[in-house]
Parts: C-alpha cells; structure tokens; sequence
C-alpha cells in the first residue's frame, strides 16, 4: 500500500512538473492537424538545413502525399484473401481514392518488400490495386494477416525521410 501511495504522489508530482514546464515554453508545442504537422516538421528541416535547395523544394508535392496518405487510411476499403502463404490484399475506394490507392500501393510495396523477407507484388486492378505478399512459414503469414493492409503500410519507418525527400523535389522511391 505503501508503494502505490508513494508511486501516485511520484506520479502527481512528475506530471505537475512536467505541466508546469510546458506552460513556461514560447507557446503552443501541437501543430495542428496531422498533415499540417507533417509539412511543419519538414519545412523545419529544410530552413535548418543550410544546404537546402530552395529551387528544388516543393512542398504541394509533400501535400499530395499526404492527401494520398489520408485518402487511403480514412476511405479506401480492404478485402483480403488468403491462400497457402501468400494474403492477397484488394484495396478500392471512390474515383478520388482510386488515384490514392495506386499510387501509395504501387510505391509502397517495393519498400516493404526491401524491409521485409517476404515477396510483395502489386498491381492496378479496377476502383485500386492488388497488393500480394507471399511469406515462408505460417507464423509470417500469421505476422502479415495480424498488420493487415494498413499496418503494412508503416514497416520500414521511412515514412519521414520520405516525406523531406518529396520536399525536396526527389523521388523518395
């Protein structure tokens, strides 16, 4: 009893602490919605970067990315398909989300098939794309079937240099 006393005053101290130095900063810390805080991190970036290229940046590219992003992760549809090892991902949506679909699909599955072991395939199809990822063993499949299509999309944790390097007027893929 005496440990749980002591652990919520430890607790109710550090977070009276920590409230109170967030409040003594310039301002505000949250940039706003997530797409927006997306292109803030990036332009902090580049303006850090000396040697940034400002005539090579393009940051309505970053935005369209992100649109894409948000388009497939709000309002694509995902039916999956499994046979022996292989899980067959169809993703469609709406004439807007189409374009999206395609576009995060087709780049993303060579990424994920670098940062993985598996073999990942995709193809346009009608209304989206196909994305095909066959595995060696039934605990992979297992792995795969357990992220589904949009836990998929964020292996390999290169989703922010991605992002500067779009900013950057180069192709991340």
């Amino acid at each position: 009893m005496k440990l749980g006393a002591l652990t919520a005053a430890l607790f109710v101290s550090t977070s009276s602490a920590l409230a109170q130095h967030a409040h003594t900063l310039d301002g505000p810390v949250e940039t706003g919605q997530a797409q927006f805080a997306a292109i803030a991190e990036v332009v902090t970036a580049l303006r850090d970067d000396p040697k940034t290229d400002w005539t090579e940046v393009n940051i309505k590219a970053l935005h369209d990315h992100l649109v894409d992003m948000d388009n497939v992760t709000a309002k694509a549809m995902v039916e999956r398909q499994i046979n022996g090892l292989q899980i067959t991902f169809s993703i469609t949506g709406d004439d807007v989300v189409e374009g999206s679909i395609r576009r995060m699909v087709l780049a993303h599955s060579p990424m994920l098939q670098k940062a993985t072991d598996w073999s990942v395939a995709a193809e346009k199809q009608s209304g989206g794309a196909l994305m095909k990822v066959n595995v060696q063993s039934k605990d992979a499949l297992d792995r795969v079937a357990g992220l589904g299509f949009f836990g998929l999309l964020t292996i390999g944790a290169h989703h922010q240099q991605h992002h500067l390097m779009i900013a950057k007027g180069r192709s991340p893929h």
